[in-house]
């Protein structure tokens, strides 16, 4: 005979209601033909805060191919016509192509799988926006992404790329450790914005975003704490069962499915081997076994597994990150990038920075570890310092003596030599006024055939002209400026390439106008004179990074780079943002 238990309504109201959102989560972070990725699993520990709040969820952790497809349908049917958010928050490996961007599963020990797989049977974001796209104004894709030193072949790039976003759809991006904060600190906040949020995190959001837009609104947290009409239908979170006279009446199947509910959540919690073997000792065939048995294998298989779980609970910012990074090339350990993103070239330094130290290589930091590194950066960038210091004294003192040796012979031939040696040197502005007094005062004494040509070639301010000039007038009063000024340009051609990538390098920083007039403030700190510190570097801020750059055998172009950046942030004043 079937058993009944009998629980008071009022502690089982919440399931009488419609559901007050719908959300997957999807967080893949187990692959093995990639590093297991740092913080896309921790993605679905939104699951139960937004279950408190009302909504019906669906998560998958560590998902396959197949997985990922039956929880987007679980999800898919689930959904009605209330005008409750949408959510979709997806974390792992993305991969790109023309046709569209992929959240690769993740693949059993041994495994490869080939791009054109990639193509059929990975999950597509344009599944999620077409939902979505039925939703407007409250539909969200949230995606934590992880950067891959991978080839895809020759149909896919990493990353999820750039597509088009639906009108009435807010996508949020960034780094999956950042998003997994995210997802659970904020956007489970009743009226958090998610502008400042997003903001908050330094996350990229992208599509609908009016002022004040929030992905859960207080009128949705008043529903879910028992406000609303309480006729809807049972969402496949909530347990179901039937209320009769004041009393909600529960089945045995329906206690089961609750019991394994929280079982699973607390081996979700605990992420452990024993956790999961707990689960499966009591739910040998339960809803989550197959899962449970995913991820026990997982942990088994990944040798440095409490290492990425003690670094993962540290929660470390973004900030943070970067100040690791901006350490490890200091010391040495080129990061790839100081962005606060670990993806394989961090973990690469990382695990060369701990071998070099007697550590065990896992790629994962500790808090010890990371004061030890920080200690070691500060005494190492004490030395590149001082190193600097005394060369750029020295600099200065070859500066001053080949200024006296032309202020001595004071020609027009020593200045533009002082020049040609010293184009940023103490006295170049200098050099070149005096270099304007002798051009002016051979310009009242030349013929006027001999004025007038060569105006035209600086008019014209090109090679040809200033060719032209001297085969009209090889003893004119300006040859000697022609012949400057044709090897000047001759020079900026042959460098023009090499300029463009220096300025790409630059821009590939994205550096903000705050990063900018502190680095302003930086050059400034140590007299190297770059102007206003306004945040628009002109040519005395170029002039200035080219002195900071040449006193620190640094490449010499004026533009900032990832080596130049990392010694600017030295002492932390860029880094501190």
């Amino acid at each position: 005979m079937t058993k009944f238990m009998l629980t008071l309504a009022g502690v089982l109201s919440g399931t009488m209601a419609m559901a007050e959102g719908d959300a997957l989560l999807i967080g893949n972070s187990s692959y093995d033909r990639f590093q297991t990725i740092f913080g896309a699993s921790r993605v679905v520990a939104a699951a139960d805060p937004l279950r408190d709040l009302g909504f019906d969820v669906t998560e998958v952790r560590d998902a396959n191919e197949n997985g990922m497809m039956l929880a987007f349908d679980n999800f898919v049917d689930g959904l009605d016509g209330s005008d409750r958010p949408v959510v979709i928050v997806l974390a792992g490996v993305f991969a790109h192509g023309p046709a569209g961007a992929y959240l690769l599963p993740v693949r059993e020990a041994g495994t490869d799988v080939p791009p054109s797989r990639i193509l059929t049977r990975a999950f597509p974001l344009d599944a999620a926006l077409s939902v979505l796209a039925q939703y407007p104004g409250r539909a969200f894709l949230v995606l934590g992404e992880n950067p891959e030193d991978v080839d895809f072949g020759p149909y896919l790039e990493a990353g999820p790329g750039e597509f088009d976003i639906p009108q009435g759809v807010s996508v949020v991006r960034g780094p999956a450790p950042d998003i997994a904060a995210y997802t659970l600190r904020e956007m489970t906040r009743v009226g958090a914005r998610l502008d400042s949020g997003t903001r908050r995190f330094e996350l990229d959001v992208s599509g609908y975003n009016p002022a004040g837009h929030v992905v859960i609104g207080r009128a949705d947290a008043q529903l879910a704490e028992g406000d609303g009409d309480g006729d809807g239908g049972g969402g496949r979170g909530n347990g179901g069962g039937v209320e009769l006279g004041g009393v909600t009446i529960v089945t045995d199947a329906e206690a089961a499915r609750a019991a394994d509910d929280a079982a699973w959540r607390l081996a979700q919690q605990a992420d452990s081997a024993e956790g999961y073997r707990t689960y499966l000792s009591g739910f040998p065939d339960g809803v989550r076994a197959s899962a449970a048995k995913q991820r026990l294998a997982a942990i088994q298989g990944e040798p440095f597994y409490r290492e990425r779980r003690a670094e993962e609970a540290l929660q470390l910012s973004r900030q943070a990150r970067r100040e690791i990074q901006r350490d490890l090339n200091i010391l040495g350990f080129n990061t790839r990038g100081i962005d606060g993103i670990f993806g394989p070239g961090t973990r690469s330094a990382v695990k060369g920075w701990q071998e070099r130290t007697g550590g065990n290589g896992s790629g994962y930091l500790d808090n010890v570890q990371i004061a030890r590194l920080d200690a070691q950066a500060r005494q190492r960038t004490t030395e590149l310092e001082e190193e600097a210091r005394q060369r750029q004294l020295e600099l200065e003192r070859r500066d001053r003596a080949a200024w006296d040796s032309a202020v001595n012979r004071n020609t027009e031939d020593a200045y533009r030599t002082y020049l040609r040696d010293y184009e940023d040197g103490l006295y170049a502005d200098t050099a070149r006024t005096r270099l304007q007094g002798f051009e002016e005062t051979r310009a009242e004494q030349a013929a006027a055939q001999d004025r007038e040509a060569w105006q035209l070639a600086r008019s014209a301010n090109t090679a040809a002209a200033y060719r032209r000039y001297l085969q009209d007038q090889p003893r004119g009063a300006f040859a000697a400026d022609a012949r400057d000024r044709i090897a000047a340009l001759e020079r900026a051609d042959s460098e023009e390439q090499d300029d463009a990538r220096a300025q790409a390098q630059e821009q590939a920083l994205g550096l903000n106008p705050v990063a900018k007039r502190l680095a302003e403030a930086r050059l400034r700190q140590l007299n190297l004179n770059p102007g206003n510190v306004d945040g628009r570097f002109d040519g005395k801020t170029r002039g200035a990074i080219r002195r900071y750059q040449r006193a620190r055998n640094l490449n010499v172009t004026g533009y900032l780079d990832q080596d130049t950046v990392v010694r600017l942030l030295a002492d932390g004043i860029i880094g501190r943002q």
